[in-house]
């Protein structure tokens, strides 16, 4: 007598003890745990043998992932991934992050990726679970971190019915992923998780893994794929020749600026030596902000809208940019005539908007350690970098005026210079986006921390779920979360998170009870104030009501012990600014 398991719930349909062989069952049998109709029931082997097999689909992806150095799993449990969870919960090697909201689990999964360079993984339901990875599964996607996520999804045999949330997982994913495919039959599994693993790290970007239910309940006893025989790293160097040629080109050049981006984050002590081989001001992008000490002589910060005017003014007075590992973007201020040597790994974003001399296609750290050594050295062009030097001179003494300036509101550039009196050298600092944005950029001076930020996609809400992960990943340095009452406001409820993780990160909220940022934006255009601002609890109460630490700060005398407190406290913990909300950070445009 055979046996047949329901692959929705694992009932078991047992001829021998119902007394009827399964075939001779009506078509309009349904399964009486599930309800799932007689085509979603799968003939089973020898009981003997399917007794041997122990391991789930579930299980087995969970393995592969292991295998793959994955150590955490953001996101939130629900009938559809059940299967998924289960076998995170009996694997060793392997945690399970529970956020509050799916938002979070994305950006922790993206911000991951970003930090490690590692695969990060986050897991929703399907339906709305699906929906609300969205926004942080964009910034994976046009930040370039590698994140796989796993998608629960209704049974297989219900898809296509308009089965109770039920929504077409891989038509709403594939515009922005680079992999997107469904997990049908438990024979795919490890091939399609090994897959998009290769995808998400080969440009990298996102995958997607839909995982219908029953198909993760089904028994498997393949064996894991081994990461160092199918995942390999994806190193390119541009030929001596092309190297040869942009070195030429620097050398034919008088007044050369070396410019860094994400892709030379790994690259900071080849910049320097670069730019003083060149004698060159060195410029990076936001996202790359702390590559290279900013207290360095001929450093400029960050180049941009939401960066500095001497940067903006030594590309002006430039007649050659070094652009390494970045598309810029800004093209409004590359002056006519310039000539351009570009260094990305991509050869689409090389000469994507203006026209390049040379381009270099390959890994910038690679590059630069071929390039650097051919590059001669240059004099100083003191005609040059005088009114940059200038420029620079001047904004450090505008840093210093904002340092002692104890008016009431607080300025929020005495917040940036609080900090940075208080923070250690390595603290690493997870930045919101809005109208403190702006000021962090161009006022605070790097000297080994690190920064993290959503740059391409610019949502608000991405620097809580990245603190707690910097905190899971660097336990014992300082890790804090810049943030507007805005964008903290959107996913404050997993400042939980951080309680139930231990996770003692420092959240400083700019507190103006505004989206300053738009409320810029509508003076700049001449629409009256509106629609901008709102009443705020008390964010410090809010800290401790979690079970975290909070302290209101409204006079900017008590703002140093406050950040003190907080980053001693061992806890989670809000240090709430009440900010000058009329103070507002003006965007760099093109130095005329």
């Amino acid at each position: 007598m055979a046996r047949h398991r329901c692959t929705v719930c694992n009932y078991i349909y047992d001829e021998e003890v119902e007394g009827k062989k399964f075939s001779d069952l009506p078509h309009s049998w349904t399964c009486p745990i599930c309800g799932a109709p007689k085509t979603a029931f799968v003939l089973m082997g020898s009981s003997k043998i399917d007794e041997k097999i122990k391991t789930t689909v579930a299980d087995k992806i969970i393995e592969q992932l292991v295998a793959f150095g994955v150590k955490h799993v953001y996101g939130i449990p629900g009938d559809s991934n059940l299967p998924l969870i289960n076998s995170i919960r009996k694997n060793d090697n392997i945690d399970f992050i529970l956020t509050r909201h799916e938002e979070t689990a994305a950006f922790m999964a993206s911000a991951h990726g970003k930090i490690t360079d590692k695969l990060g993984v986050c897991i929703s339901i399907a339906g709305p679970g699906a929906t609300n990875l969205i926004t942080g599964l964009m910034d994976s996607a046009t930040d370039r971190s590698p994140v796989l996520a796993l998608v629960g999804q209704i049974p297989e045999v219900y898809l296509g019915s308009e089965a109770f949330q039920e929504i077409d997982q891989i038509e709403l994913f594939r515009p922005f992923s680079e992999y997107a495919e469904t997990i049908a039959r438990s024979n795919q599994a490890l091939k399609l998780t090994m897959m998009a693993a290769k995808y998400a790290l080969k440009k990298p970007g996102l995958s997607v893994l839909s995982c219908p239910t029953d198909v993760l309940a089904e028994k498997l006893d393949d064996k894991i794929i081994l990461p160092e025989k199918r995942l390999f790293k994806n190193e390119v160097v541009s030929t001596d020749e092309e190297i040869k040629k942009a070195d030429e080109l620097i050398d034919g050049c008088k007044k050369p600026v070396v410019f860094g981006g994400w892709g030379a984050r790994h690259s900071g002590d080849l910049l320097l030596e670069l730019a003083e081989k060149l004698k060159a001001p060195i410029a990076t992008t936001s996202r790359a902000k702390g590559v290279i000490h900013e207290t360095y002589d001929l450093a400029l910060g960050v180049l941009g809208s939401i960066g500095n005017k001497h940067a903006a003014q030594a590309i002006k007075d430039s007649d050659l940019i070094i652009i390494i590992g970045s598309g810029f973007r800004q093209a409004n201020l590359v002056p006519v005539g310039v000539k351009i040597l570009q260094i990305d790994n991509d050869p689409t974003r090389i000469g994507k908007t203006f026209d390049v001399n040379v381009g270099l296609v390959g890994d910038a750290n690679l590059i630069l350690k071929k390039l650097v050594p051919l590059v001669k050295q240059k004099e100083e062009n003191k005609a040059f970098l005088k009114k940059t030097k200038t420029m620079r001179e001047s904004h450090l003494k505008e840093l210093e005026a904002e340092s002692k300036d104890l008016s009431i509101p607080i300025n929020p550039g005495y917040v940036i210079q609080a900090l940075r009196r208080k923070l250690d050298k390595d603290a690493i600092i997870c930045v919101d986006v809005g109208d403190h944005t702006y000021w962090f950029y161009k006022k605070f001076i790097c000297e080994g921390h690190k920064t993290y930020l959503n740059a391409n996609i610019a949502s608000m809400g991405f620097a809580l779920p990245a603190s707690l992960v910097a905190k899971l990943e660097f336990p014992n340095q300082q890790v804090i979360c810049l943030t507007g009452d805005g964008g903290f406001g959107m996913l404050m409820a997993d400042f939980t998170t951080a309680v139930r993780e231990k996770l003692n990160i420092v959240v400083v909220v700019f507190n103006d009870g505004a989206l300053k940022n738009i409320k810029k934006e509508l003076v700049r255009d001449g629409y009256p104030v509106f629609g901008v601002e709102f009443p705020n609890p008390n964010f410090a109460d809010f800290a401790s009501s979690c079970g975290g630490f909070g302290i209101r700060v409204e006079n900017p005398k008590e703002l140093d012990a406050a950040l003190t407190k907080a980053l001693n406290s061992g806890k989670p913990s809000i240090v709430e600014v009440l900010i000058d909300s009329n103070k507002m950070a003006a965007s760099t445009k093109r130095v005329d």
